[in-house]
């Protein structure tokens, strides 16, 4: 029962931070917003269990990746006049929150059929090792190439960013 609220209530916090996100008109209360959003989501990693994908989850995208997100940020510093009037208001906001909610509901009363029982799962599933072990045993191949694509997005965007002694603005 106590997980159960437990669930709600982060998947909850995590449908009001994700409004924020988008309803948001200044960017920096978007992405703190974000970050609050990946922490619900944690939560509900570490209630059904998968502790290490709630670990990871808080410290790549909630860590440094929302530190490099809100660096940008900052670098741009967006005046009001270029940042332009809000599209979406509050009401709008809350509407489309409203309408989820009673679809949550309408859902939660028509019920659902018998599931089957889950057999047990392995108990080195979700682990550092277990993780490890098939990361690099069975997906070893697919986890390379992302290696080698993140490297050459690095490469890009570092000979992107150069500047030639010409364009010194």
């Amino acid at each position: 029962m106590i997980q159960a609220i437990a669930f709600y209530v982060f998947a909850a916090t995590a449908v009001v931070f994700a409004l924020i996100v988008v309803a948001a008109r200044n960017p920096i209360y978007s992405a703190l917003s974000l970050i609050g959003c990946l922490f619900a989501v944690a939560g509900v990693f570490a209630l059904n269990a998968a502790h290490l994908v709630a670990i990871l989850q808080v410290l790549v995208y909630a860590g440094a990746i929302m530190v490099l997100i809100l660096f940008v940020i900052m670098l741009l510093s967006l005046t009001p006049e270029e940042l332009g009037r809000p599209v979406i208001n509050w009401r709008k906001v809350l509407a489309v929150f409203l309408l989820a909610a009673a679809a949550v509901v309408l859902a939660s009363r028509l019920g659902t059929a018998p599931q089957a029982a889950v057999p047990p799962a392995d108990p080195s599933f979700g682990t550092i090792e277990g993780v490890g072990l098939i990361l690099f045993t069975r997906y070893l191949l697919p986890f390379e190439m992302v290696s080698l694509l993140l490297l050459a997005a690095i490469l890009g965007a570092a000979i992107l960013s150069r500047r030639g002694p010409g364009d010194r603005t």
